[in-house]
């Protein structure tokens, strides 16, 4: 069954939220606290090796408790149902959305048009057990007996983003294969990573499901052929696997079709590092570890799929993006991730988020007349604090924060985790409390600033606060807790859609530049080849040839 389609504008709730926005509209979080003293308990949640506080917003209960009114009025639960049931929820694309398959248990039933398909996703693991195990142990050896010692990861969007970001955040659970990502067409891109391999001893994943990809395709023919100048014909199948449905131009490729793991068409690309898309992971980190990944986003999955709205991660999260992007305006949001091996890990969101949620039609066919998406943006504190930080607080715009940290450092310098989370926790409190006139004024005082100079130097030092950041405080960076996290965001994805009346699962903004591209590589190819551009591109396209 389809998704019900709600326009979240017409719901009583959202008519109440916006009465209630206007009266609290300019409340300073400070205030909040003053009045509950128990603020910061009512507004935590603690799940597992999770704390979250989202108390440093600007809503009080009655907030919360029409925003989750707004989440019973658009039937998130029955979306929930049909999302986890296996139903064509994604409409557009006539497909199921079933990434939470794939970290599910072996025992549990999962139909998708009336067959079970547990069987076939624990085989694929199966698969890539085994082959990881040979790999690693050096029980599967390169073309000329050697054991592999890097592995090349070759995609683009979903089956790149998510490996790279997630071999990246376990760099610290790493055995001894030297793992690379090409993703890029540019040339430049290719020829870098190559600069670092020895093709003896590398490994190739290619990462595409139909195999026709512009972007991996014209990178792995450009490896293939580096790699064969360096070794027989015959040796492409040792050296060579893919991740794809399409079994004929894979083995066109030379790669041996017991090489090849397959895909399916009910998990969409940016939702597929948990599939055999994740084969680069396990290899990098080991099969043990990619099964703990798998299975802490399980555990995200279950905790969303049963625990109620107001004690949900996924839900909250999701309703204070909506409060703060259709009543406050906020189009932005930063995620600020207190760990250096999270540094992919907003690049990873952006494509999730965003191209996800950057529709302007919504289910029903038509435009809408509200915001949908939110512009996601981040980097690791404590650099982003000498970067983007004093646009958030002091700038002009509203950006809401998502803070995460982990309690316990992987390598144990308690002397840098003191330091790191004393900064995690002082910037969530300094964006809230901001500093007063007052406060500005004393303080240059003391420092012994003449009252001229205090005068001319008060107004640039005020911070006004009243910057509204969740804190997810997280026991400590493991596989587990890392397939917790990006699950959360998953379901944070999914409860925005369901709300903003949209499809979340296609991405045909996508498609547009690549038949343009397509077009123009023609002309780029053959001067005599004309087509008809606008006066802007066909002056671009003249000045590239002249110059090539």
């Amino acid at each position: 069954m389809a998704l019900k389609t709600i326009n979240p504008t017409k719901t009583n709730a959202w008519k109440k939220l916006q009465a209630h926005f206007e009266t609290i509209e300019d409340t300073h979080i400070k205030n909040l606290f003053e009045e509950n003293p128990n603020r910061a308990n009512d507004m935590t949640i603690k799940w597992e090796d999770f704390y979250v506080d989202y108390s440093k917003h600007r809503l009080t209960q009655e907030t919360l408790d029409l925003l989750l009114e707004l989440a019973h009025e658009v039937d998130l639960k029955d979306a929930m149902n049909k999302y986890f049931g296996g139903d064509v929820i994604n409409k557009t694309e006539g497909r199921e959305v079933l990434h939470t398959a794939l970290r599910n248990n072996k025992d549990a039933e999962v139909l998708v048009e009336g067959e079970n398909v547990m069987k076939d996703v624990f085989e694929v693991k199966s698969k890539i057990e085994d082959f990881t195990s040979k790999i690693i142990n050096g029980d599967l050896k390169t073309y000329n007996n050697q054991p592999f010692t890097d592995v090349v990861n070759i995609g683009i969007g979903g089956s790149d983003l998510g490996p790279a970001m997630v071999v990246d955040s376990l760099a610290y659970y790493k055995n001894h294969l030297k793992t690379h990502f090409v993703s890029n067409v540019d040339g430049d891109h290719v020829n870098e990573i190559i600069k670092n391999l020895n093709p003896e001893t590398t490994l190739f994943v290619i990462v595409s499901k139909t195999f026709t990809t512009q972007e991996t395709l014209s990178n792995a023919n450009t490896l293939r052929e580096w790699f064969l100048k360096h070794a027989p014909q015959d040796a492409v199948s040792k050296h060579f696997v893919a991740v794809s449905t399409n079994i004929e131009k894979v083995k066109a490729f030379g790669i041996d079709e017991a090489n090849v793991f397959p895909m399916w068409n009910w998990v969409g690309g940016r939702f597929s590092l948990w599939s055999a898309v994740g084969l680069t992971i396990s290899l990098a980190v080991g099969f043990d570890n990619f099964n703990k990944l798998l299975l802490g986003a399980h555990k995200m999955d279950e905790h969303f799929k049963t625990q109620d709205f107001d004690k949900n991660i996924p839900v909250i999260t999701a309703l204070l993006s909506v409060w703060y992007n259709n009543f406050f305006n906020a189009e932005s949001e930063a995620v600020i991730p207190y760990s250096q091996y999270l540094n992919q890990f907003a690049t990873y969101l952006q494509q999730g988020i965003m191209e996800s949620n950057g529709k302007s039609i919504d289910r029903n066919g038509d435009k809408v007349n509200y915001q949908t998406g939110t512009i996601i943006w981040g980097e690791p504190g404590t650099n982003s604090q000498h970067a983007f930080f004093q646009l958030i607080h002091q700038g002009t715009k509203l950006i809401p924060a998502e803070f995460i940290g982990f309690a316990k450092s992987l390598h144990g310098n308690q002397d840098h985790q003191d330091k790191l989370m004393s900064n995690f926790f002082a910037q969530t409190e300094a964006l809230m409390s901001g500093k007063s006139q007052k406060v500005v004024i004393d303080e240059l005082k003391e420092q012994g600033v003449s009252e001229e100079k205090i005068k001319d130097l008060t107004p640039f030092k005020v911070f006004e606060g009243n910057k509204p950041t969740t804190t997810i405080l997280i026991e400590k960076l493991t596989p587990e807790s890392l397939g917790k996290l990006i699950a959360m965001y998953e379901h944070k994805i999914f409860v925005q859609g369901i709300i903003w009346n949209i499809f979340s699962y296609d991405q045909f903004g996508v498609e547009l530049g690549k038949q343009l591209a397509n077009t123009i590589l023609k002309e780029l190819k053959d001067v005599n080849v004309i087509n008809n551009h606008d006066n802007s591109t066909q002056n671009l396209i003249k000045y590239y040839q002249q110059l090539d």
